[in-house]
């Protein structure tokens, strides 16, 4: 595998300075959320041009560092038809991007039907998943125009929420250019957690094909409740998931999640000992 990073869970510099920690720590790859990291010029839409792509291409090539994700974390489900148009048009933009900037995916995850982003019994209805297909539909369309691939990170509080869900997905849309970010955490919930084995085993069964980035991270439980934690400071049983990378996935991008500074490099060493140990 390739073990990167995200880079607002970095020191918080400059982006080339913080390119350069994470060389520096040992990372090859990254995911790039551009409002997060980039503070010392606009980033919205009207500014990701041609010419700041190939910057940006040049100074990741620079460090030799990939970038794994380009971040686009917005709600597909939004009830307002006017802020979702608002939306579309950001997806869009950043597949426009991507495809100059050379990045490994365009990562999204599956959003609920309200405007505030957040669990609701409805996100697990049969109307919010249909929502979210059609929503999705025309982004995914146009991916496939740009030569991008776009990826869904299934997660427990949002539309899609499970393995199955996110199969129905892809089977929907029947794009080549629809992959899947699998976080095995971002599937785990306080109702599910003590299966954790099995629901891993489940996603790599049915998801494991489109499988194009993994997410690495650890979780705790702490109040009644699921905390994600950096990679080695948790409960997750990784075997699973280290024995699909070993198999199935030769050098594919593997980020880790809810690191802080001072933990990255011993998270990173975490993860590569469990790969080198694991038959």
């Amino acid at each position: 595998m390739q073990i990167g990073i995200r880079l607002h869970d970095t020191l918080p510099l400059s982006l080339e300075e913080r390119l350069k920690v994470v060389r520096e720590q040992g990372f090859s790859c990254a995911h790039l959320a551009l409002s997060k990291v980039i503070k010392e010029f606009p980033v919205d839409n009207s500014s990701l041009t041609p010419g700041l792509a190939m910057y940006l291409r040049k100074l990741f090539q620079k460090m030799d560092i990939d970038i794994a994700v380009l971040g686009c974390y917005l709600n597909l489900a939004h009830p307002d038809p006017i802020q979702l148009d608002k939306i579309k048009n950001t997806y869009l933009a950043n597949i426009r991007f991507a495809s100059i900037l050379g990045c490994g995916v365009v990562g999204t995850e599956t959003g609920a039907p309200n405007a505030e982003y957040k669990y609701e019994p409805a996100c697990r209805s049969e109307e919010a998943l249909q929502l979210f297909i059609n929503n999705l539909r025309p982004v995914v369309a146009y991916a496939q125009t740009m030569g991008v691939i776009l990826a869904i990170e299934p997660v427990r509080n949002h539309i899609v929420y499970d393995a199955r869900r996110a199969k129905r997905v892809l089977e929907e849309i029947a794009s080549p250019n629809l992959q899947i970010i699998l976080d095995p955490v971002n599937l785990l919930g306080m109702d599910n957690y003590a299966q954790q084995t099995e629901v891993i085993e489940e996603a790599i069964d049915l998801l494991g094909e489109a499988t194009a980035v993994i997410h690495m991270k650890d979780f705790i439980v702490r109040d009644n409740s699921l905390v994600s934690v950096a990679a080695g400071s948790g409960e997750l049983n990784y075997k699973p998931i280290i024995q699909f990378i070993k198999a199935r996935k030769p050098y594919i991008h593997c980020t880790l999640e809810d690191t802080i500074p001072e933990n990255a490099v011993d998270a990173r060493l975490y993860i590569e000992n469990m790969m080198s140990s694991l038959k």
